[in-house]
This record gives structure tokens, C-alpha cells and sequence, in this order.
């Protein structure tokens, strides 16, 4: 299992941001992403916002991890669980791949909240879970995986703040 976690500080308010990260894909910056589909969204009696979203996903896995899982399909579903506090100004964010459990699982979850000492900054914490199952090298897959992440982290907050990215074992 590799756990990997980034924080990443957005040089706008929390309000831009979220209306942005709502509607990032599609998105030229991670073509990755390449189908959207809302499963189900909803408002709280306390006003809060839930989605439900199914993301269509092209896994740019490295010849040679797809040749250890033994996989050549590369198109994976993710589901992603979102609600959007606008009172408490907080937008979480969770994903976990629907394709590939018996070999791979990757959880994934985002906060995102107005920067403490400044408001017109926007805190980004995102943590991640991989596990791969039953494979010789599952430790050098997992690393694999989470470095694909943080290269996909990296490039979507492109140009709009600081990034801090560290893994724990």
C-alpha cells in the first residue's frame, strides 16, 4: 500500500476555484479524463451540494506496469462522490476506481478550503491510496501509480500556486 498526499495553494478565492474544479474536465491540461457523466446531484436541507459522477479515464500506465498487472485495456470508470459547503466553504471531493478492483484500488480525496490567514487564497489537500493486489512488484506498482498522480496533480494547478507533495509508505 502507498499513501501519497499534496497541498497546494491556489492564488484565488475559494468561491473561483470550486466554480473551476467543478468543471475541470474536460480539460486540454489532463486529457486523461475523457467522458463525464452526472450519476446523480442533490441539495441538503442545510443547502450543501452532492454529486455523483462517473469519469471515463484513460490509465497512463507505463508499458512495462501494464505488462506486470497483465492488462492491455487502458480505459478505466472512476466514481466520485463530491459535496460542496457553501456556508462552511469547504468542497470534498472523493474517487475510487469501479475498473480493475481485483488488481488495483486507488482512493482519492480532495478538500479544498479558503486559506486561513488569507481569503483570497484557496487550500488544496489531496490524499491518495493505492493498493495493488496479488502481483509480484505490488511496491514498485504502487510507487508507479503514485508518482502518475502527483504528475497529474501537478499539472492540473498549473501556474496557479505553491505544491507540496510528500508519500508515506
Amino acid at each position: 500500500m502507498k499513501i501519497w498526499a499534496s497541498e497546494h495553494i491556489f492564488n484565488h478565492p475559494w468561491e473561483t476555484v470550486i466554480n473551476a474544479a467543478m468543471q475541470k474536465y474536460p480539460n486540454p491540461m489532463n486529457p486523461s479524463v475523457f467522458g463525464v457523466d452526472v450519476l446523480d446531484r442533490s441539495v441538503d436541507t442545510q443547502g450543501r451540494l452532492h454529486s455523483t459522477r462517473l469519469l471515463s479515464t484513460e490509465w497512463g500506465l507505463p508499458a512495462m506496469a501494464k505488462s506486470i498487472i497483465g492488462v492491455t485495456r487502458t480505459c478505466t470508470y472512476v466514481q466520485e462522490q463530491s459535496v460542496v459547503d457553501p456556508k462552511e466553504k469547504t468542497f470534498e471531493l472523493k474517487s475510487t476506481n469501479v475498473s480493475f478492483t481485483n488488481l488495483v484500488s486507488v482512493d482519492e480525496k480532495l478538500t479544498y478550503k479558503p486559506h486561513p490567514q488569507d481569503p483570497e487564497k484557496t487550500v488544496l489537500t489531496q490524499e491518495a491510496l493505492i493498493s495493488v493486489k496479488g502481483i509480484s512488484l505490488s511496491s514498485y506498482l504502487e510507487s508507479l501509480m503514485a508518482k502518475t498522480i502527483s504528475v497529474n496533480a501537478g499539472s492540473g494547478g498549473n501556474g496557479m500556486g505553491h505544491q507540496t507533495i510528500k508519500y508515506r509508505n
